[in-house]
């Protein structure tokens, strides 16, 4: 098997913060390009730390890297947000978020955490700034520096917010001053406040929340957040929370898929029957309409319950398939027919990012995988044991340097060194 590649060349690592959930655009690609010119060897790898259970990704910022923990606390298990040095995995700090007690969805193998493999949700940074979503739906925002609670905002107290079975798994997401997250009453069900104070910036819509993290797009120019509602997908204007348009998409028991954006096309996905499905976003005039392109249903072709595919030149690559865990396959979709193009087995639920025209998959067995974001075959290019214990987190890219966790460990590759 041919070695590991090198990044061409450098960006500064303030261009390069890998800020939120699936990236800084929320689309699982990073501004790093991965050259071809592969040599022996594998990366170095710069830190390893022992993480207690949780399925949180990393978020980088400020030369920290954020999570989400359970971790025992003297009123029991915590979600707990940690900072980590960014160049030696050093703990910085760790603040309490609220309680790790969720109800099924797997079992942490802890007597007090029975139903869960800790907190789902990932940190998102800006400015300074933490913000955590808690699974009870509590966003906080943390000093970066220290981890100090500078404001909190609770959705289901002050925002008639309900909860969702297991407990909420949504990512903040963060953009132009703002954070947004979704769970509110009725007019209320998306939301969004100021980075900097808490104060509610806006409110909008309808609809219960699912598990899934919304999605930063700009479509026919404007900017816009779009939600994965049980109602089906809701977008609305990034600044004013303006409705724009929705598509009806079914809701049963659970989805934790991002809606992904390619240009004016949208992909959303469900497991139990649910399947998949990719509207057209079209604006006529001041007002918009989506069409619909296809659908498919069932849990065998297009069918997604954690893992959320990336998109290059009109086609999906992710690890498409529902509870096929250590087994399921890493697929490429013709995000315009829904047409399977090609299938590779045995990455189960993991995750996947896009570096230039590359795949970065980490396996739900902690294997990182480099393949050729290409349609027409599976054309692996390398792989290597990064991490122990499950992954169903998505892996983080910065400056050369690649951030993976599990719910035992987290680690840091330095993706430009080979030994």
């Amino acid at each position: 098997m041919a070695g590991w590649a090198c990044l061409a060349g450098s960006l500064t690592v303030l261009a390069a913060d890998w800020n939120q959930y699936r990236g800084p655009q929320t689309a699982g690609i990073s501004p790093d390009t991965i050259r071809a010119d592969w040599s022996g060897g594998t990366p170095k790898c710069l830190w390893r730390v022992p993480l207690s259970a949780g399925l949180s990704s990393f978020a980088l910022g400020q030369g920290k890297v954020f999570t989400v923990v359970a971790r025992g606390t003297e009123g029991g298990t915590a979600e707990v947000c940690l900072a980590l040095d960014a160049a030696t995995g050093k703990e910085l700090w760790a603040t309490p978020t609220g309680t790790a007690k969720y109800q099924g969805g797997g079992d942490s193998g802890t007597p007090d955490n029975k139903g869960g493999d800790g907190p789902r949700s990932t940190p998102a940074c800006d400015g300074g700034r933490v913000f955590v979503y808690s699974s009870t739906m509590v966003l906080q925002c943390l000093n970066a520096a220290s981890g100090k609670v500078l404001w909190k905002q609770d959705v289901i107290a002050s925002f008639d917010g309900k909860n969702i079975g297991w407990q909420s798994a949504m990512s903040p997401v963060v953009g132009g001053g703002l954070v947004y997250v979704a769970g509110g009453g009725a007019g209320k069900s998306v939301l969004a406040f100021k980075q900097a104070t808490g104060e509610l910036a806006w409110k909008a819509g309808e609809g219960s929340i699912t598990h899934a993290t919304p999605a930063l797009a700009t479509i026919q120019g404007v900017p816009q957040v779009v939600y994965l509602l049980q109602t089906g997908l809701v977008s609305v204007e990034a600044a004013t929370g303006s409705p724009l348009w929705t598509f009806s998409f079914p809701y049963r028991t659970c989805t934790g898929c991002s809606p992904v954006v390619a240009g004016d096309v949208v992909f959303c996905t469900a497991g139990y029957d649910i399947g998949g499905a990719a509207c057209q976003i079209v604006r006529r005039g001041g007002g918009w309409e989506t069409r619909e392109l296809w659908r498919v249903s069932g849990n065998k072709e297009v069918a997604s319950l954690w893992s959320t595919p990336v998109q290059k030149d009109g086609f999906l690559y992710g690890m498409i398939s529902f509870k096929q865990f250590g087994s399921g396959p890493l697929k490429c979709v013709d995000l315009r027919t829904g047409k399977v193009r090609w299938e590779k087995p045995g990455f189960g639920a993991g995750q996947v990012i896009l570096a230039g025209e590359y795949l970065l998959a980490l396996a739900d067995d902690g294997h990182l995988v480099v393949v050729e974001a290409v349609p027409v075959a599976y054309k692996e290019v390398v792989r290597f044991k990064a991490v122990i214990g499950k992954c169903w987190s998505t892996p983080a890219l910065s400056d050369g340097r690649i951030y993976v966790r599990s719910t035992k460990e987290g680690a840091c590759f330095d993706l430009a060194s080979i030994h």
